[in-house]
């Protein structure tokens, strides 16, 4: 069992005052609207309906927090090790201008200024990636190389195998300019393609010393 597999809502927030305390490693997931961020969330947490996406672009608004956690070392209760952050998606011109300036503060803030932010998942559609906010993010991010980044090219299902070899040299040889902070790997939430891969590569985010390693989680029972 994954230690993704343990992930519970714990709190959503709607403005960086609402933000729980700092502490654990979070790892935040960004993308455009319709990316597939939602979808690859519950296919790394192995729970159809942790996340929700919405079919109305920019409609989910807040910060949503899921503990990630394992048992105690005396088998008789549960420890949080760390977060997975999803994060409102981004392209939603539709939305009033006010309510894309809060949006912007929020996340804006969130990525600025979380002291906790280990790393953050930038999801892409393979069949339009690199698009303009998700260059802002990944340019947002290039003076902090503390922050690990993954561009996560989802959807790679709707691409010939020729087009994914494509997609992934370009986005590997761009990523290594940058450092070795930041990496790269294919994805389908719809096949389910890329999952393990993408355990093993948080997994190193949340525990770089192996902590956590052998030490396998059980589910939390049900509320």
């Amino acid at each position: 069992m994954s230690l993704f597999d343990s992930a519970r809502f714990r709190t959503s927030a709607a403005s960086i005052a609402q933000l729980p305390g700092a502490g654990m490693p979070e790892i935040a997931f960004a993308g455009r609207s319709n990316a597939g961020k939602s979808t690859t969330i519950n296919c790394l947490t192995r729970q159809g309906r942790l996340a929700f996406a919405s079919k109305t672009p920019g409609r989910t608004q807040l910060i949503n927090f899921f503990a990630l956690s394992q048992k105690t070392l005396d088998g008789k209760g549960r420890e949080d090790v760390g977060f997975l952050v999803d994060l409102p998606g981004y392209g939603y011109a539709k939305a009033a201008e006010q309510t894309r300036r809060g949006w912007s503060d929020l996340i804006g803030g969130y990525l600025a200024h979380r002291p906790s932010l280990t790393g953050i998942v930038i999801v892409m559609d393979a069949r339009r990636p690199f698009m303009p906010a998700d260059e802002w993010l990944i340019e947002f991010f290039s003076t902090r190389a503390h922050v690990r980044q993954l561009w996560l090219i989802n959807k790679s299902d709707q691409i010939n195998r020729s087009e994914q070899a494509k997609v992934l040299a370009a986005a590997r040889s761009r990523a290594a300019k940058l450092g070795d902070h930041v990496t790269v790997q294919l994805f389908s939430g719809l096949k389910k393609t890329g999952v393990e891969e993408l355990q093993e590569t948080l997994l190193t985010w949340i525990d770089p010393e192996g902590r956590l390693v052998g030490r396998s989680p059980e589910a939390s029972p049900e509320a």
